[in-house]
């Protein structure tokens, strides 16, 4: 079975399937085993046969932008791990930006600026694809991928059809949308911004990503922020109130920068992350009585 799908994989001609491959090195985390399958295909009707061919061979299958919300298992994954970053080709329409999933958000960001198109500032700097802010409904500094999205075209991996949706019917929320609960592939997204002055876009991305840069732990490996913001709290301060800040286990570590992060600080293994999670978890429930959420996703068998 693994010929003849390696063998309808590569007929394409337009996807690269690698085996054995590691992951750490598509993890900004920079962690994680071998997967059975990395697929790369280059266009969204590589990327939709791709998902089609692992669901027609009973393989299981992940679909990874950027790799920067997620952390890939120290045992890998026996399944295909199917990246986008080749599904990113973009259209400038006026005040419309039409982007396939596997664009980078700053990248985006950047053909607005350019276009002199204000709306996407607060995303230069985030390190994800257009397909994950979608999914996550990326936000910061006050903005969110909902306040521009317009509609998104997905693949219905259960029916195998294709659809357009207006954003309302998104269910977008903090750090939420109907991808997350529904077995669709998102594989492009529209964003109607406004007319800006070019300059006065550029210094306020230079800002947000001078914000970061201060007061984030970018100098390390990480996903990020680890935790979703529980309800009436911000994850970050109650794990500094608790004692946490600098907490190891392995070379997992609570930042010293910004409590909310958790960093590899050079060989941490998934186990180290999990493990610190659990006792952050533990502890803000004990002290505060608050359920924090992890918001990146552990990709396992």
């Amino acid at each position: 079975m693994r010929e003849d799908f390696l063998s309808v994989i590569a007929a394409r001609g337009d996807t690269q399937i690698k085996q054995n491959e590691g992951l750490a090195k598509y993890s900004t985390f920079k962690i994680g085993g071998e997967a059975r399958y990395a697929i790369f295909p280059e266009n969204k009707n590589a990327l939709v046969f791709a998902v089609a061919a692992c669901r027609e061979f009973d393989i299981p299958c992940r679909v990874i932008g950027c790799g920067s919300n997620v952390l890939f298992d120290d045992g890998g994954f026996s399944g295909a791990v199917i990246f986008t970053k080749w599904v990113n080709k973009t259209e400038v329409s006026e005040n419309i930006i039409r982007s396939e999933c596997g664009l980078p958000l700053s990248a985006l960001s950047t053909i607005a600026k350019n276009a002199s198109l204000s709306g996407l500032e607060f995303a230069f700097g985030i390190p994800g694809s257009v397909g994950g802010a979608v999914y996550m409904n990326a936000g910061a500094y006050g903005g969110e991928i909902k306040d521009t999205l317009t509609e998104v075209e997905y693949f219905d991996t259960e029916t195998e059809t294709l659809h357009r949706a207006p954003a309302a019917e998104l269910a977008l929320g903090y750090r939420e949308s109907i991808f997350q609960h529904k077995p669709y592939l998102l594989l492009s997204a529209t964003f109607a911004l406004h007319r800006g002055d070019r300059a006065e876009i550029e210094e306020k991305m230079a800002s947000n990503m001078a914000a970061r840069k201060d007061k984030q732990p970018l100098e390390y490996p990480s996903a990020g922020s680890a935790f979703r913001r529980p309800v009436g709290h911000f994850a970050a301060k109650l794990i500094d109130d608790a004692g946490l800040r600098g907490l190891s286990c392995g070379d997992a570590q609570v930042s010293e920068k910004h409590a909310g992060f958790i960093i590899n600080r050079g060989s941490a293994t998934s186990s180290d992350v999990l493990e610190l999670c659990r006792i952050i978890k533990e502890e803000v429930a004990g002290r505060y009585g608050v359920s924090l959420e992890t918001e990146f996703i552990h990709i396992k068998d």
